[in-house]
C-alpha cells in the first residue's frame, strides 16, 4: 500500500513537471512612447512684427525724463532720438545697428550693454546692463510702446514734384541743378528725394488726421551755385507735420496753416 502511494505521488509530480516544461515563459510587456518633445522655435525675432517706431519717456536721474523715439528697421539698423525734458538742450539723434541675442528676445544697440531692450508684442523694455528687467516701482516707466503704422496709398509709392515753397513758385526762388521732388515708401516707412542739388533720405511716420513727421534727414554734400531752393525745402521738411492731397496735389503744412510746400504728381 505504501508503494502504491509513492508511485501515485511520483506520477503526479512528473505530470506537473511536464506541464511546466511545455508552458512558454511570458514575455515582459514593454511600452514604447512615440511622443516627442516639441521644441518651441518661435521667438520675438521670427514671430513678431517688431520693426517700427517705439516711443516713451524713460526715467532720468537729473531731469524730468528722457523722451525717447527708437526706430527699428528690418535691416537691423536703428535711429534713436532723445530729448532730456526740463533741460535747455536740443534733441539728440543717433543711428547705428543692433544685434539679437541667442534666444531672439532681446536686442543690443551697437553692442552697448547700457542699450539693451527686451522685445515684446508692440513694446520695447529697456534692460539694465546685465540684460535683466528693472524691478521696482518704476519698472513700467522703462517700457516704450510701438506706434501703430498708418498707411495712405494716395501718398506712398508716388513721385511728388515740388512746385511751390511758401506760396512762391520754385522757379522764382532760385535755380536748381536737379528737379526737386519727394517720395514716400510704405515699406520700412522710408522717405527720399532731391532738394534741388543734393539727394536726401530718412524715415517718416504717419499719424491720425493726416499728421506726419520725418526723422532727421541725411543728404549728400554736393555744393551747387544756387542753394536757395534746397535750403528752404529742407527747412520746411524739418518742421512740417500735416499733409493734404486733393486733385493730385500734395500740400504739407505746419499745424494746418497755409501750405509750406506744394507738390504735383510727376509724370
Amino acid at each position: 500500500m505504501m508503494n502504491l502511494k509513492l508511485t501515485s505521488i511520483g506520477l503526479l509530480s512528473a505530470a506537473l513537471l511536464a506541464v511546466g516544461c511545455n508552458e512558454k515563459p511570458k514575455k515582459e510587456e514593454t511600452t514604447t512612447s512615440t511622443e516627442e518633445k516639441i521644441v518651441d522655435t518661435h521667438t520675438s525675432e521670427n514671430s513678431l512684427d517688431w520693426n517700427g517706431t517705439y516711443k516713451g519717456i524713460l526715467p532720468c536721474a537729473d531731469c524730468e525724463g528722457i523722451e525717447t523715439s527708437l526706430l527699428l528697421n528690418l535691416d537691423k539698423t536703428y535711429i534713436v532720438t532723445t530729448t532730456y525734458l526740463g533741460k535747455e538742450e536740443e534733441p539728440s539723434e543717433k543711428s547705428g545697428s543692433f544685434t539679437w541675442n541667442a534666444k531672439g528676445n532681446q536686442i543690443t544697440l551697437d553692442g552697448d550693454k547700457n542699450q539693451q531692450y527686451a522685445v515684446g508684442e508692440n513694446t520695447l523694455t529697456k534692460l539694465d546692463n546685465q540684460g535683466a528687467k528693472i524691478e521696482g516701482a518704476l519698472a513700467n516707466k522703462y517700457v516704450l510702446s510701438k506706434e501703430q503704422i498708418i498707411s495712405d496709398e494716395a501718398l506712398t509709392g508716388k513721385k511728388w514734384r515740388l512746385v511751390k515753397l511758401m506760396g512762391q513758385p520754385v522757379s522764382e526762388i532760385g535755380k536748381t541743378t536737379s528737379e526737386p521732388f519727394i517720395q514716400f515708401f510704405a515699406e520700412e516707412n522710408r522717405v527720399s528725394g532731391n532738394a534741388g542739388c543734393n539727394s536726401f533720405t530718412g524715415s517718416y511716420t504717419l499719424k491720425e488726421s493726416n499728421r506726419f513727421e520725418t526723422s532727421k534727414l541725411a543728404s549728400t554734400m554736393k555744393a551747387c551755385l544756387d542753394m536757395k531752393v534746397e535750403s528752404q525745402f529742407m527747412g520746411i521738411l524739418e518742421k512740417a507735420d500735416t499733409y493734404t492731397i486733393k486733385d493730385g496735389v500734395l500740400s504739407i503744412t505746419k499745424a494746418r496753416m497755409a501750405p509750406l510746400a506744394v507738390f504735383e504728381l510727376a509724370e
